[in-house]
């Protein structure tokens, strides 16, 4: 593999604006203004995921808007963005992106079903599959948040807000609720992804309280001043092209040996599939896949580690009709496993999967124990 290193040039710099804030504080026109700006009198286009309010502002901006209806899958925010991105919209507003958190069939939404798939009305079963009903939502939350960061256009994302509180004891001995500030409705590591985030408030519409704001991003936005269409220029202008260095050509001989070099798959070997015989086999081999971040690769789809990890956990519900010997061995052949998985892998997701498997495997010697003790 040859990587290519040349002189860093800010050219054509791609921005993800979020844009935070309660009813009342002024996202969806602020967001229309930046937009403005940010287009400097081209077309921009507008997501819309609330039954078309974007439309009240037809009469005083230039847009194409477009009706993002529930289920609010990730899936289809991502699809949408990329469609307005293939189209050739330099900026795409999204209002709002709290829907695909929090939305009729959102990732909230989604998880519910599939717990009720998985478990139906056994709350047992529900604590236990609880963890794994998360899965899916998340599995596909990332995936868009991964095809957001390819897009080329600017975003502007509207996230409604809900004010935290913690509840306090005061000095005479009564609770009190303690206001700690509005925090964006989403999925929690979505705003890691945003270059600037800036809360809105109804005390003041459309004056930024900034969030996320980077020392080379506060000259475009200055502090006790709204967010108009100059602000929108100003952007547009820092993250416009720079003059381009030709990029060093790869040398021909190497760009065809990388040509015949076949893809890693399996165990690792080129081009040769993973000896997978049972779904075990196949959460092993994706845990433990050598020189691999991602512990999905080893399967064709990520709907294929998941419907091998469903069965697996299947399995092992079952094995508690086992005799208690077998249980015993299933327990310690499984906790091995989780133990080998969090060593090997830093992924929350698979640390979370693991500690699921090992949940079971705790309750299994524990039925194990309580048998053995029921049999003296």
């Amino acid at each position: 593999m040859t990587f290519i290193f040349r002189k860093a040039v800010r050219e054509d710099v791609g921005l993800i604006i979020g844009l935070i804030g309660p009813s009342g504080g002024g996202k969806t026109y602020t967001a229309m203004r930046l937009a403005s700006g940010m287009a400097n009198g081209a077309k921009f286009c507008v997501i819309d995921t609330e039954a078309g309010r974007a439309k009240h502002y037809a009469d005083q901006f230039k847009f194409d808007h477009g009706d993002l209806k529930p289920p609010f899958r990730p899936a289809s925010y991502a699809d949408a963005i990329h469609a307005a991105d293939a189209q050739g919209y330099k900026v795409i507003v999204v209002d709002s992106m709290s829907h695909e958190w929090a939305g009729e069939g959102g990732i909230l939404d989604w998880q519910e079903t599939e717990l009720d798939r998985m478990a139906g009305d056994d709350w047992k079963r529900r604590e236990a599959c609880k963890m794994a009903a998360w899965i899916k939502p998340k599995m596909q939350h990332k995936q868009m948040t991964q095809r957001l960061l390819q897009v080329r256009a600017h975003l502007i994302l509207c996230f409604r807000a809900e004010e935290k509180v913690e509840m306090t004891k005061g000095d005479d001995g009564k609770t009190k609720i303690v206001p700690k500030g509005w925090v964006p409705i989403c999925e929690k590591n979505l705003p890691y992804e945003l270059t600037v985030s800036m809360l809105l408030t109804p005390d003041a519409p459309g004056v930024p309280k900034p969030i996320k704001l980077q020392e080379q991003h506060r000259p475009l936005f200055p502090a006790g001043q709204p967010i108009n269409e100059e602000t929108g220029r100003r952007i547009a202008a820092w993250a416009g092209r720079a003059p381009a260095e030709p990029a060093p050509q790869q040398p021909a001989a190497q760009a065809q040996e990388r040509q015949r070099e076949p893809p890693l798959t399996g165990d690792g070997d080129p081009g040769q599939p993973p000896p997978v015989n049972t779904p075990t086999d196949a959460i092993g081999y994706s845990f433990f896949h050598p020189g691999r971040d991602d512990p999905f690769a080893v399967f064709p789809t990520p709907e294929a580690w998941f419907a091998a990890f469903e069965e697996a956990i299947g399995m092992v519900m079952s094995s508690r009709k086992l005799r208690p010997d077998t249980k015993q061995r299933k327990a310690n052949d499984l906790k091995t496993a989780n133990s080998k998985v969090i060593s090997r892998m830093g992924a929350t997701a698979i640390i979370r999967a693991g500690s699921f498997i090992n949940k079971f495997a705790s309750q299994l010697e524990a039925e194990r124990k309580a048998a053995a003790k029921a049999d003296k």
